[in-house]
């Protein structure tokens, strides 16, 4: 690493988990984050390769939380100059410019938890109002993409859904109504818009295109925050033993042997949105095998399962792809400052994810599937 991990605030101000990550390694990970920043900003997915808004959001929170506050704000400072007129931003950007010009509704909602997450550990408020038109642009763009049964296209010219990111932008509308609240810019459309998305991920999972092999679309709707209470509880036991190995973390997929740390700490925070926060704090002492002695993470790890032979030119009990990435060591921060609050210290973000700070869960009205509206919500607490 090339820059001090001294944090910028004390050490007694950052979260750590007891047992697990101190302090001193918490902000060990967010200089190793730092370290990998660009010059103009933008935190790739790993040296040498691209950046997307929505990962990049997210490890400008870490960097936040971990101490590295000039970094974190210069993070911010970057997202807006890739900003179109329509409020996207491109789907991939590589060495500054952008490399798929599609905008995707996910990345371009994210800045909006972003922003709000800043606000709810600086209290500053002029930086909630130099950013907070970028933020309206992108969420204004994203709600424009809905369709009738409720669910937002992934792109422009793509012509389907996706749960996974469907439910990150419930949470981003959330943030979304609460920085509109905060800046006295009411945005009723929004909440008409996170109503019709809620009821679609809770009502309609079958019309987002299939992606169930995929973790992140069984965790999602909860840690997104579409599904909560005993529904919540509900779905995450039926594929539990699908997709966490004890001891190692979480599959990406569920064809293959490999757990992937960014999200099992996602799986965690998950089980903390639920209020099992012994489930969430073994999830995140299972995946610290990924962590390197300076504050890096290793992306995955692919084990030797008997179940599943290997073939003869694929090694198996390797660290896979052989990168240390961004956005794992972003969501082992996240997940540390939301189990600090129960088992260490915690930032006054740490509920970001819970969702305690952010507007209420918005009601199921003006529907254009064929369910009749209704102000109460199944599957919420």
């Amino acid at each position: 690493m090339t820059r001090d991990t001294t944090p910028e605030v004390p050490l007694s101000r950052l979260p750590y988990v007891e047992g697990v990550l101190s302090a001193q390694e918490v902000a060990d990970t967010a200089a190793a984050i730092a370290a990998m920043q660009e010059p103009w900003g933008a935190v790739p997915w790993t040296t040498g390769e691209h950046v997307d808004i929505w990962n990049h959001v997210e490890a400008a929170m870490a960097m936040l939380v971990g101490g590295q506050v000039e970094a974190a704000e210069r993070a911010y400072a970057w997202v807006p100059t890739m900003q179109r007129a329509d409020g996207s931003w491109p789907m991939k950007i590589v060495g500054g410019e952008p490399d798929d010009e599609r905008g995707e509704v996910n990345m371009s909602a994210y800045f909006a938890v972003g922003l709000w997450h800043h606000w709810l550990v600086r209290r500053d408020i002029r930086f909630v109002e130099r950013y907070w038109p970028s933020v309206r642009a992108g969420l204004d763009f994203v709600v424009s993409l809905q369709e009738p049964f409720g669910g937002i296209r992934w792109t422009p010219v793509d012509d389907f859904c996706l749960l996974t990111g469907n439910s990150s932008i419930y949470h981003s509308l959330r943030a979304g109504v609460a920085l509109a609240d905060l800046m006295d810019d009411p945005q009723p459309e929004w909440e008409l818009a996170g109503g019709r998305l809620g009821h679609a991920v809770r009502s309609h999972a079958d019309l987002f295109a299939d992606k169930s092999t995929y973790s992140m679309d069984w965790y999602y709707p909860v840690l997104g925050g579409p599904v909560r209470g005993d529904a919540a509880r509900a779905l995450l036991e039926q594929r539990w033993d699908r997709f966490v190995v004890p001891g190692l973390g979480i599959h990406c997929v569920d064809t293959n042997p490999w757990v992937t740390g960014a999200e099992t700490c996602e799986l965690a925070m998950a089980l903390d949105v639920i209020g099992d926060q012994r489930g969430a704090l073994a999830l995140l002492s299972d995946m610290q095998h990924l962590r390197e002695d300076d504050g890096r993470y290793w992306t995955g790890w692919v084990y030797d399962d008997p179940a599943r032979p290997a073939p003869d030119d694929e090694p198996r009990d390797v660290h896979w792809p052989h990168e240390h990435t961004t956005y794992t060591a972003a969501a082992v921060v996240l997940a540390v400052d939301a189990l600090g609050e129960t088992y260490g210290h915690a930032t006054p973000g740490s509920g970001i994810m819970r969702g305690t700070s952010l507007a209420p869960h918005f009601d199921e009205i003006a529907l254009e599937c064929d369910c009749p509206s209704s102000e109460r919500v199944s599957g919420r607490a």
